[in-house]
């Protein structure tokens, strides 16, 4: 589901992040993190029940019972037969997988944080029972993943056009923006910090229309962004 390997063997990427000498064989550093995060959700995401929650489910603070109903829900319009049990489990990983557990006395396996929770993207919202999405800056996301990410969907629904408009990054279903949680000034301040180093990328506006522009192939150029901002951490 991350597209670290296919039929059974190691992709490009997974070679380039988990190999020995690769970028960051022991994931050690956020930014590999958030690549993950990424790869799990862009476009084509095999992973329906968090492809749901990420970019479907706008409860500003739900349950995990809300969660589960809603995805319940979106299991039928994809007409398939799915036991409650399943999606159950499903929603109680998306959670544990997120979300901070609560501090405990006693050492246990049940009170090991999953690495994804540094991304700060779920919430508990005052009780523990409820959680919320915490849509902001997220200071440990470099601005080269959040542009490569832009460049990727632009090229997955672009159809070859050199521009996109900022509202379909923010807000489209398989969006950086919705899939990192990020309000329109944050992914507008990594492009614009990007840019600086980078010609070939830009922002512009037009009768209103703010737009993502890229004068250059956009799957070649988000691989060089993301491989020097990885190359850069190591």
């Amino acid at each position: 589901m991350f597209k670290l390997l296919e039929d059974d063997r190691p992709t490009e990427f997974g070679y380039n992040l988990l190999e020995d000498d690769g970028w960051d064989p022991f994931l050690e550093d956020p930014a590999s993190l958030w690549l993950l995060h990424w790869n799990l959700l862009k476009p084509t995401c095999d992973a329906a029940p968090r492809h749901y929650t990420f970019n479907q489910f706008r409860r500003v603070e739900f349950s995990q019972n809300d969660l589960f109903l809603a995805v319940s829900d979106y299991g039928q319009t994809l007409k398939k037969n799915i036991a409650e049990s399943s999606i159950n489990k499903d929603v109680s990983c998306i959670l544990r997988m997120y979300v901070k557990q609560r501090a405990q006395t006693k050492v246990s396996e049940d009170s090991i944080d999953c690495p994804f929770t540094e991304l700060g993207l779920i919430h508990t919202a005052g009780d523990s029972k409820y959680y919320t999405f915490r849509v902001n800056q997220k200071r440990n996301l470099p601005s080269e993943i959040v542009v490569a990410a832009c460049l990727e969907y632009a090229d997955w629904v672009g159809h070859g056009q050199r521009t996109i408009a900022l509202s379909r990054l923010l807000y489209d279903m398989g969006s950086p923006g919705m899939v990192f949680k990020l309000p329109e000034s944050a992914v507008c301040d990594a492009i614009e910090r990007v840019a600086r180093q980078w010609k070939a990328v830009a922002l512009s506006e037009s009768a209103g229309l703010i737009q993502f522009s890229f004068n250059e192939d956009p799957e070649v150029l988000a691989k060089d962004i993301a491989v020097l901002n990885q190359l850069e951490q190591i």
